[in-house]
């Protein structure tokens, strides 16, 4: 039974993704139900996930000098004022710069969360427990992503798409409730140091370390395969494959299954399987649902779409848990907010660099021709996991390559 400084921390987590996941498909399928162009489409998520690129390093560098608590209630402002503007916006048919601009407010809220998360969670748990801890909050994600689709696909299908918004502004204030159950410490204060020094120490760290590298260069990879993807689907499954968006959105919901069922079954997995052979395992089930959409008939449009969003999501959550609970047992207490922040930046740093990519493809290159394009990058997301030492890793170490790193 978590204690409840624990239940708290983890329920923040998963309400602050459960809202950036239902920001990002309301924007994307509003805009194109609306009949945003691809490369209109590809702004406003890039828009939607450049608050993990601008604003997570300098938010790693106060997550270690600062209060978790007050982090996360700062997020929730942000969650709250960038959504509601974002829902009036929409409300009134404007789909442009300005609806860019709140989603990206808005999404700044989940990266300071996250960030307080991983630097407050080894404070309250050990080690040992770190990758049940980390499931625990991967698995309430993974419910509440089920839904979000869904309750995207639904309003805007209804004209109401600003209804996924006021959700998402509803969790912001609910985030500013739940903080105050957390523990209000400080961390140790570490040496004073210039922004750009404290930031370049986490990503020294990240680069001279066998794991860290290795994992950071494939999430690079698949976040910019991942949103390319997420940029392209919606036009794709609408303009090719004729799908309306309840049926897109039915589809696309299949994800959250995927993360419920990697979620559940992750405990026992990783107990019982090499750590090296699921860090491989997630790229490399994207790879093949990317893959079996792109060269799937339209009248197998529905299915394939559905099997692709379940793999993208069992696979990585499997890795994503794994690979969360091996860099907070390597890293130092007073590193963990800026590695914490270097990785970060590499796993959703490159959203938007990915969603402008397949919206810019999109328009070039035509839609049919573009989904070959998070093929491409999904293996080399995958390649980059088994060009390193990651695969040979047979259990979760323990701290000591932290020291030998640095």
């Amino acid at each position: 039974m978590p204690s409840p400084q624990l239940f708290a921390l983890l329920l923040t987590g998963i309400v602050a993704q459960f809202a950036d996941k239902l920001a990002l498909d309301t924007i994307t399928l509003a805009a194109t139900q609306a009949g945003a162009t691809p490369r209109l489409v590809g702004l406003l998520v890039a828009a939607q996930s450049a608050a993990w690129l601008l604003v997570s390093l300098p938010a790693g560098v106060l997550a270690d000098r600062i209060a978790p608590r007050r982090l996360i209630l700062v997020g929730g402002v942000l969650m709250a004022t960038g959504s509601l503007t974002g829902a009036t916006l929409l409300g009134a048919g404007h789909i442009g710069w300005a609806l860019a601009l709140s989603a990206f407010i808005a999404a700044a809220g989940p990266v300071v969360v996250a960030l307080s998360i991983f630097v407050l969670l080894p404070r309250i748990v050990p080690i040992t427990e770190l990758p049940r801890a980390n499931g625990r909050l991967e698995l309430g994600r993974a419910c509440l992503s089920l839904a979000s689709p869904l309750i995207a696909g639904w309003a805007v299908a209804h004209g109401v798409g600003s209804l996924g918004l006021g959700i998402c502004a509803g969790a912001g204030l609910f985030l500013l409730i739940a903080a105050q159950r957390l523990p209000a410490d400080r961390p140790a204060a570490p040496p004073r140091q210039k922004l750009h020094r404290a930031i370049a120490e986490g990503g020294a760290f990240v680069l001279r370390h066998p794991y860290l590298r290795p994992i950071a260069l494939c999430a690079i990879g698949w976040n910019l395969a991942f949103f390319a993807f997420m940029a392209l689907f919606a036009p794709y499954a609408a303009r090719i494959l004729l799908l309306n968006p309840e049926t897109i959105g039915l589809a696309s919901s299949v994800y959250g299954a995927g993360l419920v069922l990697g979620a559940l079954s992750g405990p026992t997995l990783i107990a019982r399987l090499p750590t090296g052979m699921l860090l491989v395992f997630g790229p490399a089930v994207s790879l093949l649902g990317a893959g079996m959409l792109a060269l799937a008939p339209p009248e197998l449009g529905a299915p394939a779409l559905a099997i692709a969003f379940f793999l993208f999501g069992f696979g990585p959550i499997l890795w994503f848990i794994v690979q969360t609970s091996l860099r907070q047992a390597v890293t130092p207490q007073p590193l963990l907010g800026r590695v914490s922040a270097t990785l970060t930046t590499a796993m959703y740093g490159m959203r938007p660099l990915g969603a402008l990519a397949g919206g810019l493809a999109g328009e070039w290159l035509g839609l049919q021709a573009a989904m070959l394009l998070p093929v491409a990058l999904f293996a080399l997301s995958t390649l980059a996991i088994l060009a390193s030492p990651m695969p040979g890793l047979k259990a979760m170490p323990e701290g000591e390559l932290s020291l030998q790193a640095v």
